[in-house]
């Protein structure tokens, strides 16, 4: 195994499914995670808070000597990665890396349209950020972007709610809202593309 372990950090437990894949994709690595449970959800947080959460875990991975900290959530990746990247790093620790989620998920997200329409489903920080549809229109300029701020969706899942009885008036109603569209589903951490 490689002696410098890569870092993944989310504001919960979504992130697992992140470092499920890297590891996947990076079997002669270590792995370290963080998941900042006391202080989720992020979505609802200001900017500030999300970036000084973020910078800690940042920090704390750093010390531990991790040279590659992958931001799992879209929070923390729409909020905090481009100041730490371009303010913080280069002082702490030029020779280190953080990576966020939203550039490859959103390259991702690009080619699985049928209708030229994509819906995000997010935390409110998330949508608010705009990031998706920024990201998106790098990669396919062409394609129609529509957002919705989905607040109950990640404490449904933080909490294994969702797949109680009541739980999926929430996911009907938001999907009503979406009808027609190719729709990916990132609440916070899940990427399933369905077509509505």
């Amino acid at each position: 195994m490689n002696k410098k372990p890569i870092a993944v950090f989310d504001s919960g437990y979504g992130g697992l499914s992140i470092l499920k894949e890297v590891q996947a994709m990076l079997p002669g690595y270590d792995f370290m995670y963080l998941g900042d449970n006391a202080r989720s959800p992020y979505g609802s947080r200001s900017f500030d808070t999300v970036y000084q959460y973020t910078l800690q875990a940042v920090q704390w991975f750093l010390q531990q000597g991790c040279p590659l900290v992958i931001l799992a959530c879209n929070t923390a990746s729409a909020k905090a990665l481009r100041t730490i990247q371009q303010k913080d790093l280069p002082r702490i620790s030029p020779q280190s890396r953080v990576l966020g989620i939203i550039r490859p998920t959103a390259e991702v997200i690009a080619k699985h349209t049928d209708t030229g329409h994509i819906g995000i489903l997010g935390t409110t920080g998330t949508v608010e950020s705009g990031s998706y549809p920024i990201e998106i229109n790098k990669i396919s300029p062409q394609i129609h972007i529509s957002q919705l701020a989905c607040p109950m969706w990640v404490p449904l899942v933080e909490n294994n709610e969702h797949l109680q009885t009541g739980a999926d008036y929430f996911v009907k109603n938001i999907c009503k809202r979406s009808s027609g569209q190719t729709m990916p589903l990132i609440p916070c951490y899940w990427l399933v593309p369905i077509t509505l």
